[in-house]
């Protein structure tokens, strides 16, 4: 059998771009900020993940751009090796302190971050439980570990427990979650999973992708949010989102930190970071440090558009973060949606199988702090027209 035969056999995108509703690859021509010119066009971006518009922020870019000239355009090379910058560890300690940790450690990308700190903490004869709907770095970080991946059904703490009282005392058990869900917007139930993880002797990390920055005392995330610095072990985010860049990191103990520094291979074996990309995280945490009302500003325009989903007679998944989902239920329809939607001038997401059960598709709104209310009041507007108009 011809390994490339799976390749002949798909056909799923090639149907769909028959029907002229393709939702993906579309191609910006400006700079990733509250509009954009896509494919010729302005559009209002409600499908961005850059929380605190810092993409654009004068500072941030400036840091970007000095590092290029100072450093290069890379270290070629790994952390482990010759790849590690004075800058590297500027940032390490700078966002040790920021979500109160005692050290952190960067990776080169989000998914890396999950990948590395996972398959090196998790070994065998461990388990590592993992709520349903975590993002699919944690899911892949599982499979490359040593252990044994259980999931429990979404925020539900009764099915956690039942799976925590199934693990054997002589094994270590990580539970893993996402903060805030990155499709559904909603917050983990971190006060009860810290409750029961002290209760069974588990462990606890949090994906912070979508928290830093967003929730929490001056956008220090899930874990500040429910005042439980001290209880979640393992802090995960990304520089991906509010902090403009690219790149991650994890937040720990000291003891931990070095672990996952020696042994972590995603950690050893890929090029750190590049000088760009680490400046601009830098420039971006600091930003925030020195803006903590980012956060309130971004949260205030979120509620602004729910409020204005409600009073449209739209059906929204409930949630109290800058992602704001619309149901659109299925497939088919989802992705008509999401075309009609772009060609009327606003960039969403639609967020279909295996990110939701069949027949609850979304189209995931995100929003940014650079916002204003009048562009809140007009994507709102479309968005209404495009979903009522065609019901």
């Amino acid at each position: 059998m011809d390994i490339f035969e799976k390749c002949e056999r798909y056909t799923l995108a090639d149907d769909i771009r028959a029907q002229g509703i393709y939702p993906y690859f579309h191609a910006l021509e400006t700079r990733q900020d509250v509009e954009v010119v896509m494919e010729g066009k302005r559009r209002i971006m409600l499908g961005s993940n850059n929380y605190l518009g810092l993409t654009t922020e004068p500072t941030v870019v400036e840091a970007g751009l000095k590092a290029l000239e100072k450093y290069g355009s890379g270290c070629s090379g790994s952390r482990f090796l010759n790849g590690t910058l004075n800058m590297h560890l500027e940032l390490e300690a700078e966002l040790a302190d920021f979500v109160r940790k005692d050290e952190a450690v960067t990776f080169s990308t989000g998914f890396q971050s999950n990948l590395g700190i996972i398959s090196t903490i998790v070994g065998r004869n461990d388990f590592v439980i993992c709520d349903r709907e975590n993002h699919a770095s944690i899911y892949d970080g599982c499979k490359l570990s040593f252990g044994k991946m259980l999931r429990y059904r979404h925020n539900d703490m009764e099915d956690l427990e039942r799976i925590l009282q199934s693990i054997p005392e002589t094994s270590g058990a990580l539970i893993v979650t996402d903060g805030v869900f990155s499709m559904g917007g909603d917050i983990a139930k971190l006060p009860e999973i810290c409750a029961l993880a002290e209760k069974y002797g588990a462990r606890v990390m949090v994906d912070d992708a979508h928290g830093l920055g967003v929730i929490g005392e001056g956008g220090r995330g899930t874990a500040s949010y429910f005042g439980l610095e001290d209880k979640v072990d393992i802090i995960m985010g990304t520089f991906s989102k509010s902090l403009a860049s690219l790149g991650g990191y994890m937040a720990a103990s000291h003891k931990v930190c070095d672990f996952v520094r020696h042994n972590s291979r995603p950690f050893i074996f890929s090029a750190s970071i590049p000088p760009a990309c680490c400046a601009v995280a830098l420039a971006a945490l600091r930003h925030l440090k020195a803006h903590p009302e980012l956060p309130e500003r971004l949260n205030a325009l979120s509620a602004y558009a729910r409020e204005g989903f409600r009073k449209a007679g739209l059906r929204i998944r409930e949630s109290e973060t800058p992602i704001v989902p619309i149901y659109t239920y299925s497939l088919e329809n989802t992705l008509l949606k999401a075309k009609e939607v772009y060609e009327a001038g606003v960039y969403v997401n639609p967020v279909l199988p295996p990110a939701v059960a069949p027949n609850e598709c979304l189209l995931r709104t995100s929003y940014m702090a650079t916002l204003t209310e009048d562009l809140i009041d007009e994507a709102v507007d479309i968005i209404a027209k495009v979903l009522l108009n065609n019901e």
